[in-house]
């Protein structure tokens, strides 16, 4: 019996994901809306596939990916993200999921993906040459993205959002200090002097 787990904070989407869920023959499908539960409903469920979006309250979506892997290596991940994948789709890859699919996509995508993946195969979108695609000022900016870390980036959207270093701090484990130190380094990788700088950063480049 196919069974899945939707990890998304919109109940829009979940309903949205239950529903292709179901016509692809999963029975037993669970949801939650941040990223501190998923251990748990894996321990409890052995869901074979998670979609699981990346911007979760809490724990990050790289974060979940990460640690499915370590515990539970015969999980199907499948992102399923507002966010392009120029920026997150390699580093999804890398931290272990199979597939990435784009929220502004037909949900066709999400179909077509849940079928490979269920197939033992992955699905990632083809990217086109950057070089190609974006001017001077965009590429070397995106090569500064992807010098970050993963802690990093998560940061550096939540900041981009207006959050507070104490709130970035509750909702991901952090000291206030940690929290402070990843905000200093990342602004100095990126040349940013200011928040406001770093918004307008972040829009530039499709991460809000």
């Amino acid at each position: 019996m196919r069974s899945a787990l939707i990890v998304d904070d919109h109940p829009v989407v979940r309903a949205a994901v239950k529903i292709v869920l179901q016509a692809e023959s999963f029975k037993q499908i669970h949801e939650v809306a941040n990223g501190e539960q998923v251990m748990e409903m894996i321990r409890e469920h052995s869901p074979q596939l998670v979609v699981l979006d990346l911007n979760l309250p809490g724990l990050s979506g790289l974060d979940v990916i990460v640690r499915i892997k370590a515990n539970y290596p015969a999980c199907r991940i499948l992102v399923f993200s507002l966010h392009a994948p120029e920026i997150y789709q390699e580093r999804c890859l890398r931290a272990g999921a199979m597939a990435y699919v784009t929220k502004s996509n037909q949900l066709q995508q999400l179909h077509k993906a849940i079928q490979a993946l269920m197939a033992g195969y992955s699905y990632f979108s083809a990217l086109t040459d950057s070089t190609s695609t974006l001017n001077a000022i965009q590429l070397s900016e995106k090569q500064m993205i992807d010098q970050l870390s993963d802690r990093e980036l998560a940061i550096l959207l939540q900041l981009a959002q207006g959050k507070a270093n104490k709130t970035i701090a509750q909702d991901m484990h952090l000291s206030h200090k940690t929290v402070s130190t990843y905000k200093t380094r990342l602004m100095i990788k990126l040349g940013i002097l200011s928040l406001v700088m770093l918004r307008e950063f972040a829009q530039r480049n499709g991460l809000i």
